[in-house]
């Protein structure tokens, strides 16, 4: 089991200790993202308007969007790196079949 870590990080203005099993620096990372999402929030006018209650529910919407189009993106990257291999494998195919046929013909 890997040792669990913890990090002081400044969330919003407020420092606080988190810990888990990543390693400090992405800790770190994930809280920076936070505090960018949070300041690109409360540029908005209506956000800032908005009880404590809806602002967080906003916010977990907003980063669960970026986790579905993350993981979108991820899957349409697989798909074409999936489609590359096959790519390969038959290119690698039919020049093994073109490498066979020459050395028949060189063979008559």
């Amino acid at each position: 089991m890997s040792t669990k870590n913890q990090a002081q990080v400044v969330i919003d203005g407020k420092i606080m200790v988190v810990s888990g099993y990543e390693s400090e620096e992405y800790i770190q990372r994930v809280s920076y993202y936070i505090n960018t999402k949070l300041s690109e929030f409360k540029k908005i006018d209506g956000y800032r308007r908005q009880s404590d209650d809806r602002k967080n529910i906003l916010m977990q919407l907003n980063i669960a969007d970026d986790y579905f189009k993350a993981k979108k993106q991820v899957e349409i990257l697989e798909d074409h790196i999936a489609a590359r291999d096959k790519e390969i494998f038959d290119l690698k195919h039919n020049l093994m079949d073109m490498q066979r046929r020459l050395d028949e013909l060189k063979k008559k």
